[in-house]
């Protein structure tokens, strides 16, 4: 499993409820083509955070890294749908910083420690 982390600020004039759809439709699209396993859009909570964290927090999982590579290939068909649900969401996001992480240790580094 890896989770695709990003967080997010979105642009002033931006209503909350508005990007929120617009992941649901995006991210249950690429549910349907099986390229997402699960997704997760949180918010921040009583504004309490240090000074860099985002409002949004929306984390993506996927099985391994070839379900990400497929899903990276999804954003990039010229399909007017594709294209349409990826700008209703992009079109709303003012910042948004990415990472990807890993359950650790990984089965496969337990595995290896377990024989040493």
């Amino acid at each position: 499993m890896n989770l695709y982390h990003c967080a997010i600020d979105l642009h002033h004039e931006a209503k909350a409820l508005s990007f929120a759809s617009a992941v649901d439709q995006w991210l249950g699209y690429l549910q349907e083509r099986g390229v997402v396993q699960k997704w997760r859009l949180l918010r921040r909570k009583l504004n309490l955070a240090s000074g860099e964290s985002r409002d949004f927090m929306l984390e993506i999982e996927f099985t391994d890294m070839t379900q990400l590579d497929q899903a990276f290939r999804v954003l990039g068909e010229h399909d007017e749908q594709v294209e349409r649900l990826y700008s209703n969401v992009s079109a709303l996001i003012a910042r948004a910083d990415y990472g990807l992480y890993r359950p650790f240790p990984d089965p496969e580094r337990a595995e290896r420690m377990a024989l040493i």
